[in-house]
């Protein structure tokens, strides 16, 4: 490793400093406390020399979220800032976040000074090992000497292969101590666990070439790991070339445009009919970047079952974990799928041809007709369909953030969204993610739309960040989907649970929430009627600043179609019905 000498003592501060603004790190997302405060003195000089700007958070878990929402929608590291003790405890749910949706994180904690590790001091925990199962790897920063080596080894685990959260923790003596500062450059790190991916031998491409030319009913699954590729442009020449459907999950949403013809939507639990009886009957299943989760499996022994299988993925452990395949590569999707396309270029003799699929593609057509989402348009009641189909007609080109419920299920199904635009809490189901998550995007995309879709549940777990979009003027669109429900949680005691609603209603105790986005300082409105969703909305978003709006929605509306848990995905709950001279073209009733 090639170090360069700078021949003056710095800090340990300093050295942290110095290189997050060598990796190119323009935002930090974070709350200052006792044991980081030698950092956040050294990063009060860099704020004022303006090389790197600190965005104030009002708790450390809307950090983390942050830093995950400016990390999903750039493709660039996050970085975070947390204090020792309950500062580190905080960021536990936004680490275990981006670990389950694998999203680079670098996460720098304060620690109590050397001497005092292990004699239970004031604001002390263990955050090594607290976070140990839920981070891609951790370091504890025992010498100053050795910052500048862990920031950089640290940036490349994050972004490395699957990327993941990295936690660094600092005690508060090794941020005061002073050295000789050596700073590492950041492209020449070395780590013998983190070795270039092998490129994929031409008898493994050969392999899943032949195998589709020998399908006659296949499908393309496609998870979160092609979207981290960039792998949307890839994706679409295969289908095309192969004339293939293609179905994602909740990860992968953004893939593909969903007015496609060969887009099915989103697959699994709450994924559209079409999609989910598409991969019941596939006879060759083409997962690309995705993890066969059981949201998406129902029944994992009945998914897919008449399939072969071609997996391909960045994550060996990943190839096989519930689905033995029979043809896998290990490698970043974008490539591979580069490779596949040059290889079936180069072939003199082109065996398949659209034909062998035509039949397929017609059964297909045929379900969407049959089976196309509904948005219900009752005169009495707002529905939350109607309203989040209509922002995406409005917004298309909009960053979206979502929190966890029926109202997350709903934005998938029904929002249409560009690659990187699509930001929600899909391993952990977070609630409270997508506040903090749309500060993170804003922050990143200054000039875009960012609309965060919540729910009246989900955003009241970080309500406080308010504060955060009211002091930077974000001028970030939040809709607040409110049944006074805890939704998701309503339509299963409902289902499965006797109608016992227990201490699922949000009703007593809910706050106004255009009076409370008001003391903040941020404007809101109300909708509660049909008839004044374009009017509504249109003042929604010709609306400078941030906005609030309390969408006053049907309090009984359930999510479907819906798979129940242990069965498999073509056994749905609440598949919409059409009647048999259904047009195409429509995808509501009234």
């Amino acid at each position: 490793m090639s170090v360069n000498l700078i021949n003056q003592e710095v800090t340990g501060a300093f050295a942290l400093m110095d290189s997050l603004v060598r990796h190119q790190v323009r935002y930090i997302f974070g709350y200052p406390g006792g044991a980081i405060l030698p950092i956040y003195d050294e990063l009060y000089k860099w704020e004022k020399d303006s090389l790197i700007q600190h965005i104030l958070c009002r708790h450390e878990q809307g950090a983390s979220h942050a830093a995950d929402g400016y990390a999903r929608s750039t493709g660039e590291v996050g970085v975070c800032f947390a204090t020792s003790g309950p500062g580190a405890t905080n960021l536990v749910s936004g680490i275990a976040t981006a670990q389950m949706d694998s999203v680079p994180l670098v996460l720098v904690t304060g620690q109590v000074a050397r001497p005092f590790i292990g004699t239970d001091a004031f604001q002390e925990i263990d955050i090594f090992g607290i976070t140990l199962p839920i981070v891609k790897h951790s370091y504890v920063v025992r010498d100053p000497r050795d910052m500048a080596k862990i920031v950089a080894e640290a940036f490349y685990i994050a972004t490395h292969g699957r990327p993941g959260p990295v936690l660094i923790d600092v005690p508060k003596d090794v941020g005061l101590e002073k050295f000789v500062y050596q700073f590492v450059n950041p492209n020449n790190v070395n780590l013998l666990g983190c070795r270039p991916l092998a490129i994929p031998k031409t008898k493994h491409i050969a392999k899943i070439v032949q195998l589709i030319h020998q399908s006659s009913q296949p499908l393309l699954y496609v998870g979160g790991g092609a979207i981290i590729s960039n792998a949307h442009q890839a994706i679409k020449n295969l289908a095309t070339l192969f004339q293939i459907p293609i179905t994602t999950t909740l990860m992968g949403k953004g893939i593909i445009d969903e007015n496609h013809d060969l887009s099915l939507g989103m697959l699994g639990m709450h994924g559209t009919a079409y999609a989910n009886f598409a991969v019941s009957e596939c006879d060759l299943l083409i997962a690309l970047g995705a993890r066969f989760d059981d949201r998406v499996t129902g029944k994992l022994d009945e998914f897919a079952c008449n399939a072969q299988v071609i997996h391909i993925d960045i994550d060996p452990a990943e190839v096989g974990k519930n689905r033995i395949p029979q043809a896998a590569i290990v490698g970043d999707i974008k490539q591979v799928l580069t490779q596949i396309i040059d290889y079936v270029g180069s072939q003199k003799a082109f065996a398949y041809t659209v034909e062998q699929t035509r039949s397929w593609r017609e059964r297909i057509s045929i379900w969407k007709q049959q089976y196309s989402l509904l948005v219900p348009k009752n005169v009495d009641t707002l529905s939350p369909q109607e309203i989040i189909s209509t922002v995406s007609s409005v917004k298309p080109d909009a960053y979206f953030t979502t929190d966890v419920g029926q109202h997350q299920m709903w934005a998938a199904q029904f929002l249409n969204v560009l690659p990187r635009h699509w930001m929600s809490s899909a391993g952990l189901g977070t609630m409270g993610y997508g506040l903090p998550a749309a500060i993170g995007v804003q922050i990143a995309h200054p000039k875009s739309t960012v609309i965060c879709i919540s729910g009246d549940a989900s955003f009241q777990m970080n309500s406080q960040e308010l504060a955060t979009i009211a002091q930077y003027n974000l001028p970030i669109k939040i809709i607040i989907i409110n049944n006074k429900w805890q939704g998701m949680v309503r339509q299963w005691q409902q289902a499965f649970y006797g109608e016992r609603y227990s201490h699922s209603n949000m009703e007593k105790g809910s706050p106004n929430f255009i009076e409370l986005a008001k003391s903040f300082g941020i404007s809101g409105l109300e909708l509660e009627y049909r008839n004044e969703i374009a009017k509504t909305l249109e003042s929604f978003f010709l609306h400078e600043g941030p906005c609030l709006l309390d969408c006053k929605v049907k309090e009984e509306e359930n999510c479907y179609p819906m798979v129940a848990p242990g069965k498999s995905n073509s056994q749905m709950i609440g598949i919409p019905k059409h009647t048999k001279n259904v047009n195409p073209s429509l995808n509501s009733y009234d």
